[in-house]
């Protein structure tokens, strides 16, 4: 009986220690290479789509900063810096869920307002 227990503690010891804090399911994370191209790619999609119903024609400048939760797929809180019509700049926060990353189809923006 003791051997077992002593079995099942180092066992569930060795099953949390392995388990970076970054992939708790369902938890956000602090997106740490905000650089990378499909994050920037992910940006540029949600301010083209912002574009097709809210027809304020932003161009999109790059990813600032965002945080990501690992569903069945992932959700996305991007900032986004975007260029406006008349030149000025602003900070815009992009939400959008990926079911697939290798499939641009399974993207849907879910918000996307002005940072400040």
């Amino acid at each position: 009986m003791k051997t077992s227990l002593l079995l099942v503690a180092i066992a569930t010891i060795i099953c949390v220690s392995a388990t970076p804090a970054t992939a708790t399911l369902g938890g956000w994370s602090k997106i740490n290479n905000i650089t990378d191209p499909h994050i920037q790619e992910l940006g540029k999609w949600g301010v083209m789509e912002f574009n097709k119903v809210g027809n304020d024609n932003l161009t999109f400048q790059k990813v600032v900063s965002g945080e990501e939760q690992t569903v069945h797929g992932i959700n996305y809180r991007l900032v986004i810096d975007a260029q406006r019509l008349d030149g000025s700049h602003g900070t815009y926060m992009e939400g959008l869920f990926e079911e697939d990353s290798s499939n641009p189809n399974t993207r849907k923006l879910t918000s996307f307002n002005p940072a400040n």
